[in-house]
C-alpha cells in the first residue's frame, strides 16, 4: 500500500472523478449501490462534474471526496464522505439526531480489490470525519449487497437496525451501518 497515494481531491481534478464515477456506475453490482445509473450520469454537463468535484475537493467544510491513486497516477478508488449536521433531515427523510459523517460512493476498481486499498481509503474517511466532530459515521447498503456488507463489518461497522425504504424500487430496502467514535 506505501506506493499508493491516499487524498482528497483538488477541484481541478474534475475529468477524473467524472471518469471514476462512470466507471462506478458500471460495476455489475452499480444497481445496488449507487442511486443513479450510468445514462444518467454520462448524460450530465461537465458543469455538473467541475461543481460536484470542488463541493469534495481539499478544503472544504462539509463534504470530502476521497481517491486512491495507484504508483502511475491512476485513481483505482473513491469514497466520499458528508457532515450530517443535528437538527436537520438526511436524504431519506430521517432526523439527523447527533453530528455524523455519512460514507457515499464507495468504489474500487475490480483489479485492486482484496488487496487492503479500501481499508485504507476507508481509514482516511473516518479520520477526515472525526477531525470534523463526527460523533459516528454511518452508511447506507443495499439489503442486498452481501459483499458491501461484509466488508463494513470487517472494518468496524455495525447494522443499527434502521431501514431504508427505496422508493425508485418498491418492496427494496437499504439498511444503516454505524461506527461510533472510538470504536474503529
Amino acid at each position: 500500500m506505501s506506493s499508493y497515494v491516499i487524498r482528497s481531491v483538488r477541484a481541478e481534478e474534475w475529468p477524473a472523478a467524472k471518469e471514476l464515477r462512470l466507471a462506478a456506475l458500471r460495476d455489475p453490482v452499480a444497481h445496488l449501490a449507487f442511486l443513479e445509473t450510468y445514462e444518467e450520469a454520462a448524460a450530465k454537463p461537465d458543469s455538473f462534474w467541475k461543481e460536484r468535484t470542488a463541493g469534495g475537493a481539499e478544503g472544504a467544510l462539509g463534504v470530502q471526496q476521497i481517491i486512491a491513486e495507484d504508483p502511475d497516477g491512476q485513481w483505482v478508488g473513491t469514497l466520499t464522505v458528508l457532515v450530517e449536521q443535528p437538527g436537520t433531515r438526511d436524504w431519506a427523510g430521517f432526523p439527523v439526531e447527533r453530528r455524523q459523517g455519512h460514507i457515499v460512493g464507495v468504489f474500487v476498481r475490480p483489479e485492486e480489490r482484496g488487496n487492503g486499498l479500501t481499508e485504507v481509503m476507508f481509514g482516511a474517511g473516518l479520520e477526515w470525519a472525526w477531525g470534523r466532530g463526527a460523533e459516528r459515521v454511518r452508511l447506507i447498503v443495499h439489503e442486498e449487497n452481501g459483499r458491501a456488507q461484509r466488508f463494513y463489518r470487517k472494518v468496524g461497522f455495525v447494522p443499527s437496525g434502521r431501514t431504508v425504504p427505496l422508493a425508485a424500487a418498491p418492496g427494496e430496502n437499504e439498511l444503516e451501518f454505524v461506527l461510533e467514535r472510538g470504536q474503529d
